[in-house]
């Protein structure tokens, strides 16, 4: 009888050491993303859905987008290994960078990364310049966006503007569209942000009547897509690949490009974003230590 019942727990913990191997091996089957929600949920999963399709056949493993709420969301998923890849501007990347100590790079970006921009808009007949903004109430996007608060700030400062200082109120939307409805609302006298959200609510006659750009941002390195280091070497360049394939001439290749507002993607590394690194010490934004 004993021995039935040694033969029969020995069984038990078989089976329990199975199923729970096959689970591990059915979480390894998942790449599991996200994006920084630097515009409205539905938006972004627009954008996602054909990515995701492209690369569940590139990849050969299934693939899963997981919203977040706001840009602190979309670093700590990475960071904790709840996603493997990660949409993030060059800010978010560098504070996954710091936050995991190394653990994330930067894998991928588009051609237009190379040379961002942000703008500053307003419906204010009066402001003309970034020097009218003194005494006005402004707006910003997330206080972790690079297009819509560091660089805006960062050129702000080489023109002897201190926010806190200079203006009226500042105000954060946590996205670029709500930024746009801030400004044209007069809400907020003026506003600053991504140049490809505004781009594309100007192409879709979505601006507000008298809502217009008085100041374009000299360019930058943004946004791209970071890993986790220990997605394996093989998978990241795996996903590399599947990127860099990514053409036109492909009916789901146009739908991606149009979908992530891009002409392309090519390879990225973490020096491009020295600059960024630089400007987010400089107003506070990351510690100076990260490496």
């Amino acid at each position: 009888m004993m021995k039935r019942i040694r033969e029969y727990t020995i069984f038990i913990t078989l089976c329990f050491f199975l199923v729970s191997c096959s689970g591990d091996k059915q979480q390894k089957d998942i790449l599991k993303v996200t994006a920084i929600p630097d515009e409205d949920a539905t938006e972004l999963i627009r954008k996602a859905k054909p990515l995701i399709e492209y690369l569940e056949n590139s990849v050969n493993m299934q693939v899963e987008f997981i919203p977040v709420s706001d840009y602190s969301a979309a670093v700590e998923a990475i960071v904790s290994r709840k996603v493997d890849l990660a949409w993030f501007g060059g800010l978010t990347f560098l504070q996954a960078y710091s936050r995991s100590n190394g653990k994330v790079e930067p894998l991928i970006q588009r051609v237009e990364d190379q040379s961002f921009r942000s703008v500053f808009i307003t419906s204010d007949a009066n402001i003309k310049e970034l020097s009218d903004l003194k005494g006005k109430e402004v707006m910003f996007g997330s206080q972790s966006s690079t297009s819509g608060h560091l660089m805006p700030r960062t050129f702000l400062m080489q023109e002897g503007i201190i926010p806190e200082r200079d203006f009226k109120r500042i105000a954060y939307s946590g996205a670029h569209d709500a930024t746009i409805a801030a400004v044209g609302s007069g809400k907020v006298q003026a506003g600053a942000m991504n140049i490809k959200t505004w781009r594309r609510f100007v192409k879709e006659k979505r601006v507000p009547e008298g809502t217009k750009v008085f100041y374009t941002t000299p360019t930058y390195y943004n946004y791209n897509w970071t890993i986790h280091k220990e997605v394996p070497e093989e998978l990241r360049n795996k996903i590399k690949e599947s990127f860099l394939k990514i053409s036109s001439d492909q009916e789901l290749g146009k739908k991606i490009l149009a979908a992530q507002d891009a002409s392309g993607f090519l390879e990225t590394e973490k020096k491009n974003y020295d600059g960024l690194k630089a400007a987010a010490e400089n107003v506070g934004l990351i510690k100076s230590s990260l490496n």
